[in-house]
């Protein structure tokens, strides 16, 4: 294995982009030390039943249909799964350096203003989109189904009784 990126959080890796000879895998930290408050006696049922998904093309790309889900319908539902704020507006225009030198027009306000000396002037906004990190829904998928196996396990068997 080859970890091709690591991200670090102050001093410990959180997650990597790892390949081997046939494969990429995607990692986010999940060791049980890291962990604690552990629960595997939840509702996944329930949580699931609010998910709505849904069929739809991106404006870019009209002919191409896809399943998902909308980023705001899935954020009060598995907030842990979505980045960004409905609706979110960022700030654009005018970057300098300390001489007044324009660096870049039509760009996104950098939050290291202080730091570098540089100033931002704003001569517009654009949208901040939601971004989905479907992998994250994964645990859910799999109570639900395994909450729906038992369910229908206990069926089997009440019929079986039944029949017997």
């Amino acid at each position: 294995n080859y970890s091709a990126m690591v991200f670090v959080n102050g001093t410990n890796a959180v997650g990597t982009i790892s390949t081997n000879s046939s494969a990429t895998a995607y990692n986010t930290s999940s060791d049980y030390r890291l962990k604690e408050n552990v629960n595997y006696d939840w509702d996944a049922l329930t949580t699931l039943k609010q998910l709505k998904p849904a069929k739809f093309n991106f404006k870019v790309d009209a002919s191409t249909t896809v399943d998902g889900f909308l980023a705001h319908e899935v954020s009060s539902i598995v907030p842990e799964a979505i980045t960004g704020t409905k609706d979110e507006m960022i700030d654009t225009g005018i970057l300098k350096d300390s001489k007044g030198k324009v660096l870049a027009t039509k760009t996104e306000k950098p939050g290291d203003l202080h730091i570098t000396g540089y100033t931002f002037e704003k001569t517009g906004e654009t949208e901040k989109y939601q971004g989905i990190d479907q992998a994250k829904l994964v645990p859910l998928l799999t109570a639900a189904l395994q909450e729906a196996v038992a369910k229908i396990e206990a069926l089997e068997a009440r019929v079986t009784t039944l029949e017997g």
